[in-house]
């Protein structure tokens, strides 16, 4: 299954700083209380930035279900299943019940493709070979979710990180981190009103078939104090 990173629309960043600028005094001054009083002064509690942040990524399905039907006309209907029968067994050396439909079920889609052409072109018009219907097993789509929450995760404290930089603080542990909003859905494509399902290149049913995600972050921080700047060597 791959994975790929979407362009993120401009996010929007909420912070808050719970207390008043650095450096403010107040009346004949004296420090503000909750404010830095100067080097060595431990950091208050309370300062937290409040910041959201999201993430999308999409997932090529995974698998893909072909349906295989076979047909023969004998003089004999012993003749006709043993024809079949043979075909079957050319098809899938399992298949030796008497049924006269066997479904594949292929991970390599390449591999797929390859073999659907190997049968019509051995079996000619005996064999009928069903659109491939394209899905995800469920391992993936919980990897997928998995994923975009995580990436969504990241963003939001990268964006905590810059905004604390901006006031020249350092950011801390987190608070509380909050998904508020998980959506899904499945790829569409552009094809004209009178195309059947049937007239779909395999891209385009993999398109069809991809599922997004997208995944919406709330989360506190904690602001640790002013940020250390490394000195550097002459």
């Amino acid at each position: 299954m791959s994975l790929s990173a979407l362009p993120l629309p401009p996010a929007r960043v909420f912070a808050e700083l719970l207390a008043p600028p650095l450096g403010g005094r107040g009346r004949e001054n004296e420090p503000v209380p909750g404010l830095l009083g100067g080097r060595g002064t431990p950091v208050p509690p309370g300062r937290e930035v409040h910041v959201s942040g999201s993430a999308e990524l999409c997932a090529a399905p995974d698998r893909a279900r072909v349906s295989i039907r076979l047909g023969s006309r004998k003089g004999e209907a012993g003749e006709a299943r043993s024809s079949v029968s043979r075909r079957l067994e050319y098809i899938a050396q399992s298949a030796r019940q008497r049924g006269v439909q066997v479904c594949i079920t292929f991970s390599d889609f390449g591999k797929m493709q390859n073999v659907c052409n190997l049968l019509v072109e051995k079996l000619g018009s005996s064999v009928i070979i069903s659109p491939p219907h394209f899905y995800h097993t469920a391992e993936a789509v919980d990897t997928l979710r998995r994923q975009v929450c995580l990436a969504a995760v990241g963003n939001t404290r990268r964006k905590a990180q810059e905004v604390c930089r901006l006031f020249g603080q350092s950011l801390g542990k987190p608070l509380l981190i909050r998904e508020e909003e998980m959506k899904e859905w499945e790829g569409q494509i552009d094809s004209h009103p009178s195309n059947s399902s049937d007239t779909l290149t395999v891209q385009q049913r993999i398109q069809s078939a991809t599922i997004y995600a997208s995944s919406k972050i709330f989360a506190i921080f904690e602001i640790k104090g002013r940020e250390k700047r490394k000195n550097k060597l002459i």
